[in-house]
């Protein structure tokens, strides 16, 4: 007889290989981390002398779970914000807390929660993207799972790098550092083609290459993406990042919603895995993911929970039932993804999508011993009935809870007996889990009453100069009001430019917070063509001290921040009280006058109708500069023939509510 560490015994075996062989009276037999036999346990115990027997009392003995794409540290923000489009949910909300309170204790600690949950609902094996990522995989490794941990890379700056460079050399230290752990697979995640520019992606498949690990990536998410990409490149997602050389490399794709028959065979062809996250995509409402056509095509694909922030667990028993759920509704057909090829896509089929097939996914001979005992006794899953031999996985996908699993075994070590955890301390976690959590409360609390707090939130903000030099007069002849700025021997015009500018001006309740204004400008050319666009957005503060000398000078504070996002994405994100839209048609001319440097605005406000203005500005952080210019300012209106205009000390804005 053969020697074995273990024999797992008095087992319903759902091998979940190739052949869907299950054995009604099975048992295990495990040498080390791997599994040596398979079979009816009456054989294997004429075979085989263990050091140790186990019995499984009658229990669905199968392959561990697969979490095809998650950010465990995430749990750490679980119902932090929740109800929100993606943009605003990632942009408004979770990177901006990442920035102030993601750090490698931060991580440690989100990951060993998400482990403690994961092994509870039976997930051996989890597919990550977060920063840090080295502290997930010795958290991982710690808590005995396994995973595949892959390094964030943002074109912009993030909780572990001030730039892609570093982030990209901190992957490649990563990787070399982890590579051929027995646990752990490390990969690099560039993290979207929204969020990564053309050298980020080229430099991330050469990296994945060179290494030869895994690339995990989100591709075509929602719709707005893939409008976005067909709108900037002229091409949908997957042929963009094609062209960019992802596909040289063994790729991760998470979510693919919004995807053709094309594209799927595109990623056939590169041998690329695809993530399927129903939860996360239902809730964010980012569409249904054609994973029927996916399988037709031959993609291999797996299942994930996506972060416990947009899901929100890490239950993968809840996402096998969805997936199956929303292929029959999509399609209308309930024979759609039966629970037989639900249960390989959260297993063996996963295990492949990921890249690590020949070493977990299923129980044969020479895999590791990734593995898990399922109750199917409980009163939501009884009675049993046995005749037909799907119908153990129909029970699994349709009636199972997570709370069924009673044991788990990761490369052949025990992490969970009969419920109770063995690598991770529960109670610990939570605690310091709670008080992280009224940190990050008393923070969003503080940002939220501040409206500059939020738009600093988003990043890219810059205070502008305090001092705004800004006189406006009424005019009647536009057209004679050009020519005698662009003759006059004393004004020197560097630059010139024709926009037709829309604005939409935000308030609030508290008035002490300022108006924010988010402006489209459209730059035109000499035909009145549409050449160029530009958004941006200015938090402009209440006046502090009004008028001064010559009803001109101005002092406020301002911020410019960059409008990446469209309007809508603001106004969710900001909730203004009211809003008023204005649109014009200006002139705009850079010149010089008497060595300072001035804007001069011819403007035709067309909605509403305010009629024609010259507008003369210039900025400062000097007040006495400010008054300087002020001066000047009133002799260029002189110069202009408008010495006894009327001036208006106001914004556009102001004069318009003040006539309302």
């Amino acid at each position: 007889m053969k020697t074995v560490d273990l024999l797992l015994t008095n087992a319903l075996i759902l091998t979940m290989d190739a052949e869907m062989r299950q054995y009604a009276a099975g048992a295990l037999a495990i040498r080390g981390d791997t599994i040596v036999d398979v079979g009816p346990q009456e054989r294997l115990l004429a075979e085989y002398q263990p050091l140790e027997t186990f019995d499984c009392g009658g229990k669905v003995l199968m392959p561990g779970l697969i979490n095809a794409h998650t950010h465990v540290p995430m749990t750490l923000l679980r119902g932090l914000a929740d109800d929100l489009r993606l943009d605003v949910w990632l942009m408004g909300y979770m990177m901006p807390v990442e920035r102030e309170f993601v750090t490698p204790e931060f991580v440690r600690l989100g990951t060993l929660l998400a482990c403690a949950e994961l092994i509870r609902s039976g997930v051996t094996t989890f597919n990550d993207m977060y920063y840090f990522e080295d502290e997930v995989a010795r958290a991982a490794a710690e808590a005995g799972m396994r995973a595949i941990c892959s390094q964030t890379i943002l074109k912009f700056p993030s909780p572990d790098a001030v730039s892609y460079e570093d982030s990209m050399a901190y992957a490649r230290e990563f990787i070399q550092r982890w590579k051929g752990h027995p646990l752990i697979v490390p990969a690099i995640a560039p993290h979207a083609p929204y969020t990564c520019t053309d050298e980020i992606l080229r430099a991330s498949a050469q990296l994945a290459v060179e290494l030869d690990v895994p690339l995990h990536i989100h591709l075509a998410e929602t719709a707005q993406e893939r409008e976005n990409m067909r709108k900037e490149r002229g091409m949908p997602v997957i042929p963009y990042v094609k062209k960019q050389g992802l596909f040289e490399a063994r790729v991760i794709a998470a979510h693919c919603v919004h995807i053709d028959v094309g594209e799927m065979h595109t990623m056939l062809h590169a041998g690329a895995g695809v993530a399927h996250n129903p939860s996360s995509n239902l809730k964010l409402a980012s569409g249904f993911a054609p994973v029927a056509k996916m399988l037709e095509v031959g993609l291999n694909v797996g299942i994930g929970t996506d972060g416990p922030a947009s899901n929100n667990d890490l239950d993968m028993f809840e996402e096998m039932r969805l997936a199956a759920f929303i292929a029959k509704a999509v399609t209308g057909d309930p024979t759609a993804l039966p629970a037989t090829t639900v249960l390989s896509l959260a297993t063996r089929r996963g295990a492949q999508a990921l890249h690590i097939g020949h070493l977990t996914g299923s129980l044969e001979p020479g895999k590791r011993a990734d593995l898990i005992l399922v109750d199917l006794t409980p009163l939501h899953n009884s009675p049993s009935f046995r005749r037909s031999p799907d119908a153990p996985y129909a029970q699994l996908v349709y009636a199972s809870k997570s709370t069924d699993v009673t044991d788990v075994m990761i490369n052949g070590r025990w992490v969970m007996r009969d419920r109770r955890l063995l690598t991770v301390d529960e109670e610990a976690l939570l605690a310091e889990a709670r008080a992280l959590a009224t940190r990050i409360d008393r923070f969003l609390i503080a940002r939220e009453q501040s409206v500059l707090s939020k738009l600093i939130a988003l990043g890219g903000s810059t205070e502008q100069e305090s001092f705004e030099v800004q006189v406006k007069v009424r005019i009647h002849d536009r057209q004679a009001i050009r020519q005698a700025l662009e003759s006059h021997p004393a004004i020197q015009i560097t630059a010139f430019k024709h926009y037709r500018q829309y604005d939409t001006y935000f308030f609030f309740a508290d008035a002490s917070q300022g108006r924010l204004r988010f402006r489209e400008d459209d730059l035109l050319d000499t035909n009145g063509n549409v050449i160029n666009v530009r958004t941006r957005l200015t938090l402009i503060g209440p006046q502090r001290e009004g008028r001064l000398s010559h009803d001109v000078l101005l002092s406020r504070s301002r911020y410019l921040a960059p409008a990446t996002y469209p309007l809508r994405f603001y106004r969710e994100y900001f909730k203004p009280q009211h809003e008023q839209n204005i649109e014009k048609d200006r002139l705009r001319w850079h010149i010089r006058y008497r060595d300072t440097e001035f804007f001069v605005n011819l403007d035709q406000m067309l909605e509403p109708t305010l009629g024609d203005f010259l507008e003369i500005k210039s900025r400062t952080w000097s007040r006495k500069d400010a008054e300087h210019k002020a001066e000047l300012v009133q002799e260029l209106l002189r110069e202009l023939g408008l010495a006894n205009a009327e001036t208006l000390g106001q914004d556009y804005i102001e004069m318009l509510r003040q006539s309302a």
